[in-house]
Order: C-alpha cells, then sequence, then structure tokens
C-alpha cells in the first residue's frame, strides 16, 4: 500500500522531520508525546563508565552474535549482532528466534561465568536495568499528571474558540496517543516498568556490505527496519541506552542530500502506524544519550534505527511477556505431561487414551522441540562463551523429550490395539494425527534450516 502510494507522489517520499525544522517540537509534543528522551548529561557518570566498558568487553570476548531469523518462510541473518542479558530462566523471542537470557547476577541463583569480567558486565547492565526501571516510573508518572492537567484545562476551554486555539496548541494529548487518562496505582506502573531483561545490540555499518534503505521518508541507511517490538507486556514501556562510539574522526556533516537527518549520527525513525499524514520523526543519538518509548506508543507506532557511521552499541530494555517463556514454564508443562504416564520397574503405560489428554501432551511434546530444545541448540553454543547456566536446563529437558516420546510410541501402540469404543479411538486418532504431522512438517523445516 505504502509502495502504491508512493508511486502515485511520482516516487517522493513521505516528509519527516528531524531537531533543525521549526515544526519539530511541536509535531513530538501532538503526535509522539509518548516518547520521551533523556541527554547524557542527565544520567550519573558513574553508570556511564560502567555500562560502556561492559558493552567493550563482552565484544572482546565475541558475546554478540547475528541471528537467523524466519520472515514469511524464509531465513535471514540480522545485520545487528545481538546478546540477551536478563532475569535466569527467561527467555525473549523475536521473529521466529528464541534467545535465552545470560543471567545476570540475581540473589539465589548459582551463576557460574566463563570470566570475572563478563560477571562484571552483567552486573553493570542490572545496575543500568534498576535505574531505567525508575526513570520509567518518573516518566509515567509526569505523563498522567500532564494528561490529568490538560483534561481539566480543555473542559473549561470556550467551546466557540478560533482553529487557533484548539486544544491542540493547549498541548493536549493528540488523538493517536491514549487519550483517555485512567489513573494508575503503583502495582500498575511497576508492572509495566519493571524490566526483565535486556536486548543489547552492536553493529559496526563500515563492516557492512550493503544496509537497506529506509524505504518511505528517505532516512538514508537502516541497522534496524521500521517495526513493532514483539512479545512484550501490553502497554509495558521500553528504555534504550545508546552508546555509539564516537570519535574525532567522525564529525557531524552538513550534507542536505538526506533533508536534514546526518548520516554520519545514528538516529532513531518513529512514525505513526498506518498513517500517510502524518510525518515521521528521525531524532539523533548520542552517546549515553537514553530514550523510553511510554505506554502504548510500541503499538500506535512503528521505530526504526538509522545508521550513522560509527560503530554501535544499544541495552534495550524491555518487559517481556513470559507466560509462555521461562524455564519455570516449560518444566511445569513437562511434568502436566507426564501425568498421564504410569511407570512401574519393568513397563510404562498411559493412564488415559482420552481425546483431550492425548491431545495436551503431544501439545507440550512440540512445544518442548520446537520451542525450545531446537531453538537452543540450532544457536550453536554462543551461551559459552559467557555461562554454562542452561546447559543443566536443557539437559533436564531433552531427559522430558525422551519420554514423551515414549508416549507417543504408546499412543500408538493402544489405537492399533483397537480396544476403544471406535468413536473414541477416531476421535483420538484424529487429534493425534494431526499433531504428529505438524511434527513432520516442523522437523522438515528445522532440518532444512
Amino acid at each position: 500500500q505504502k509502495k502504491k502510494l508512493l508511486e502515485e507522489l511520482g516516487g517522493n517520499s513521505l516528509p519527516y522531520l528531524t531537531p533543525a525544522d521549526a515544526d519539530f517540537h511541536q509535531l513530538w509534543k501532538t503526535k509522539y508525546s509518548k516518547l520521551i528522551f533523556r541527554k547524557s548529561d542527565t544520567v550519573p557518570e558513574e553508570l556511564h563508565q560502567m555500562v560502556q566498558e561492559s558493552f567493550l568487553t563482552l565484544r572482546e570476548h565475541n558475546c554478540f552474535s547475528q541471528d537467523l531469523v524466519r520472515i514469511k518462510g524464509k531465513d535471514f541473518l540480522t545485520p545487528v549482532s545481538r546478546i540477551l542479558i536478563g532475569n535466569p530462566g527467561c527467555t525473549y523471542k523475536y521473529l521466529n528466534t528464541r534467545l535465552f537470557t545470560v543471567p545476570w547476577p540475581t540473589e539465589g541463583y548459582d551463576i557460574k561465568y566463563c570470566s570475572p569480567q563478563i560477571h562484571d558486565a552483567c552486573k553493570a547492565l542490572m545496575r543500568l536495568n534498576d535505574y531505567l526501571h525508575i526513570e520509567a516510573v518518573k516518566a509515567l508518572q509526569g505523563q498522567n499528571l500532564f494528561e490529568t492537567k490538560e483534561i481539566k484545562a480543555t473542559t473549561v476551554i470556550d467551546r466557540e474558540q478560533s482553529f487557533a486555539t484548539s486544544p491542540v496548541e493547549q498541548g493536549s494529548v493528540s488523538k493517536d496517543q491514549s487519550s483517555v487518562c485512567v489513573p494508575e496505582d503503583d502495582k500498575s506502573l511497576k508492572s509495566r516498568t519493571s524490566y526483565n531483561l535486556t536486548l543489547l545490540n552492536y553493529m559496526d555499518p563500515l563492516q557492512m556490505l550493503y544496509l537497506k534503505q529506509e524505504p518511505y521518508f528517505g532516512m538514508g541507511n537502516m541497522a534496524v527496519s521500521w517495526h513493532h517490538d514483539e512479545n512484550l507486556v501490553e502497554r509495558s514501556t521500553v528504555a534504550v541506552y545508546n552508546y555509539s562510539c564516537e570519535g574525532s574522526a567522525i564529525q557531524e556533516s552538513h550534507e542536505q542530500e538526506l533533508k536534514g537527518r546526518d548520516p554520519a549520527v545514528w538516529h532513531v525513525g518513529l512514525k505513526v502506524a498506518w498513517d500517510i499524514e502524518t510525518p515521521g520523526l528521525a531524532v539523533p543519538l548520542h552517546q549515553g544519550d537514553i530514550y523510553l518509548m511510554l505506554d502504548d506508543l510500541n503499538m500506535t507506532h512503528q521505530h526504526c534505527v538509522l545508521a550513522g557511521l560509527s560503530p554501535r552499541f544499544s541495552s534495550t530494555h524491555r518487559v517481556a511477556d513470559c507466560s509462555r517463556g521461562t524455564l519455570e514454564y516449560i518444566l511445569g508443562q513437562c511434568e502436566l505431561a507426564l501425568q498421564n504416564l504410569q511407570t512401574d520397574s519393568d513397563s510404562m503405560a498411559l493412564k488415559s487414551l482420552e481425546a483431550a489428554v492425548v491431545k495436551q501432551v503431544e501439545e507440550i511434546h512440540n512445544e518442548v522441540e520446537f520451542e525450545w530444545l531446537r531453538q537452543f541448540w540450532f544457536q550453536g553454543k554462543r551461551y559459552l562463551k559467557c555461562t554454562d547456566w542452561w546447559l543443566k536446563p536443557m539437559a533436564q529437558l531433552e531427559e522430558f523429550w525422551r519420554k514423551l516420546e515414549i508416549m507417543t510410541s504408546l499412543v500408538l501402540s493402544e489405537v492399533r490395539k483397537g480396544q476403544q469404543i471406535e468413536e473414541q479411538r477416531n476421535e483420538t486418532i484424529s487429534c493425534f494425527l494431526l499433531l504428529l504431522k505438524e511434527r513432520q512438517k516442523l522437523r522438515k523445516e528445522w532440518t532444512a534450516r
């Protein structure tokens, strides 16, 4: 649709603004007010030093890896290299790839790191996580207070005013933002700002043979294409710490070919989703800057990362939806499935052949194999560069998987005997075959990958 639109416009790009444009701040205020920016000088110097050293340490230990992601049935290698650090046992899934956290030092967990330097790096990022949590709570409280004041102010405005003094001019939040102010308690604020992991990114643009061009606004080279962040708790805040390794060799240029977006400087690009009228934003990112995407901004808007010339790290802190993505969850699912297995000293048997029970067990079987074991080992031994923490849980899951394979064989054996009532037997076979076909298809896909 956007491609068609651009063709109708004669190939011209849609408009976007940078801080050099006169209307930039007004557009930010009305259409992008839930993007909060913090300059580097607002962050404690000690924290800057710890975090930036941690980035360099992880790079020195080759802890960053490009991900092979799957989009519309095809595999692509990400131009950005990544590592996931966070709560022990947490995972984060994006574009059909599940990443497993290198756990940061957490009380009550025995975590052995490959070196003291990696331990210190993970600890520094945990400190940054705590700092960003506090900043996000403050930002949301400020946003709620602002919205409350604006709603009160607009109720007393004379409805016969001219357009020039409309609520937009008064600074109220526009319709593309959440315009209804709902008072929030501390529990709600905490649940949407308690980051359980950070996805670290690294890229050196000068080492890349090709970078995709931003297609709609003509913003230049992209490190990360337009997207919404996936797998997050609804309306949770995303916090990003930027470390672009700017040196004397990288100076801001004055080229006008990109309409004010300096190609030497990294930017975050934003646009309103499914909107072809509102101009986009390109916000420059310098060493140590922070930005927060509050509330529903990640749902109502899309963002991209525009490459500069210097290498760049970022730490993107998220409240990942871990309802189906923690080690505790999948071990619990395995225990649930094995409740249908009767074992004694010399034999195994199924307690029930009811279709619903068989279906549940085989779904868990597929989940263990394709969402956990294959996802983990497909990525090789990358995690061993930091810690061996995941090896024991994976061995445990493999043992569960072997028992689930036995349970599949037992179902086949029992339905062949034909001792069930025909209607029940047909129902069991029907749901069982569907899941076996799905397993066969997925095994072929993973083997091909």
